[in-house]
């Protein structure tokens, strides 16, 4: 029996090297997204450093992320939604 991972042999019908090869790309992506996440606090920290409200920014950030139709259609409805509440 060989001891590459490559050719592990499947066990229980898993492929067992495949299968770790997932996990490690897996792991290695989730260190990367929490870097960047920690990169992405410190860009919130700095504008806020520099008097920009972060809570705006995020909210932009947000609306940004949606496409035209999308936006326009969540407006519609926080439009009729705060006209029957009467805080329009």
């Amino acid at each position: 029996m060989s001891t590459n991972e490559d050719e592990t042999p499947d066990v229980g019908g898993v492929a067992a090297g495949e299968l770790r090869q997932f996990i490690e790309r897996i792991e290695r992506l989730e260190e990367e997204k929490q870097g960047i996440a920690e990169d992405i606090k410190d860009v919130y920290g700095e504008l806020k450093g520099r008097g920009y409200d972060a809570k705006a920014v995020r909210k932009i950030v947000a609306i940004r992320r949606k496409d035209a139709k999308e936006r326009a259609e969540e407006e519609s409805i926080l439009e009729l939604y705060m006209n029957a509440l009467g805080i329009a």
